[in-house]
């Protein structure tokens, strides 16, 4: 199989977005990504991305970007495929590119930049740039802005190399249109975890990324067996019972996103550090107890010893 048909063949499962590990002192420590590694290979977890935003991709340097991909390839060791995130400037982006390709990533997903002046039409340039460096890699383009229409999203999937969408924003009527308006071999995932996957399945989407696989990784395959099977209402009923967690994830203007993911972590016996700001550290008392009784509920942390 040559490098990056697994990416292309699994893009319909789960992409699981990994943490990034620090240690005391704020320092990259890849010793403690390695059981959440473990256990989300060993979870069936179909695509395993460094440096996407669960990962607080904006929050590292961009030589700390190259060193997670890397350490993340090591401690994957082809055991399932590496989706490796790029972004920040054209020149930091290309530059990960390229430590990407030399890690052995078997992909690129590009981050929509950010830029307060980026323009549809530089974005197309911003994505051929890093197509260049690229190796011949697959591209998955990570839509976080459908406002910049249809058809600058159908100019982005005609660029050589993309191979597929993150679609993350909660508009599937705009989803379906931009899947009618682009080339067929275009693969469409769910850019905004399990909350939203059952809507952009109705419309054709198929899979879904999860910070989730850093907690809970067989949820996330239950999750995923319900929707491919076309059985909703037990992937409603799944996800329904993640509410406590999301819930706490979407305070705070997503601050507390990755801080929860983090947070249980810890709670959990796989501490992974902190968040760095501007993400919210630590949750208030009140998350951590809404967060505590989740993973008490759902056996995921021991009962507390009377």
């Amino acid at each position: 199989m040559s490098t990056g048909q697994r990416i292309t063949e699994n893009l319909h499962g789960i992409s699981g977005i990994l943490v990034t590990p620090f240690d005391r002192d704020d320092r990259l420590d890849m010793a403690r990504l390695r059981p959440i590694v473990d256990r989300a290979v060993g979870a069936g977890i179909h695509i395993l991305v460094a440096n996407g935003n669960t990962g607080e991709f904006y929050a590292l340097t961009t030589a700390e970007a190259e060193a997670y991909v890397a350490g993340a390839a090591e401690l994957l060791d082809g055991r399932a495929p590496l989706l490796a995130g790029v972004g920040r400037s054209i020149g930091d982006a290309v530059a990960l590119a390229k430590a990407s390709v030399r890690a052995g990533a078997e992909g690129l997903m590009i981050h929509q930049p950010p830029d307060p002046f980026v323009s549809p039409r530089g974005i197309v340039d911003y994505v051929s740039r890093i197509r260049d460096v690229s190796n011949g890699l697959p591209m998955m383009l990570y839509l976080r802005n459908d406002t910049i229409g249809t058809a600058n999203i159908a100019a982005l999937c005609q660029i050589e190399g993309v191979a597929g969408v993150k679609w993350a924003t909660p508009n599937p009527l705009k989803l379906a249109e931009a899947m009618k308006a682009c080339p067929e071999h275009i693969v469409w995932v769910g850019g905004l975890a399990e909350v939203w996957a059952p809507a952009f399945y109705a419309v054709g989407a198929r899979g879904f990324t999860s910070g989730l696989i850093n907690v809970w990784p067989q949820r996330s395959m239950d999750i995923h067996t319900a929707l491919e099977a076309g059985d909703y209402a037990t992937a409603r009923a799944l996800i329904g019972e993640m509410e406590a967690f999301e819930d706490v994830r979407a305070q705070e203007m997503n601050g507390t996103n990755v801080t929860g993911v983090k947070t249980a972590l810890q709670m959990t016996g796989m501490d992974c550090g902190p968040t760095r700001p501007p993400s919210a550290w630590p949750l208030t008392p009140a998350q951590s107890n809404a967060l505590d009784g989740f993973l008490r509920t759902h056996g995921l942390l021991q009962a507390k010893a009377s």
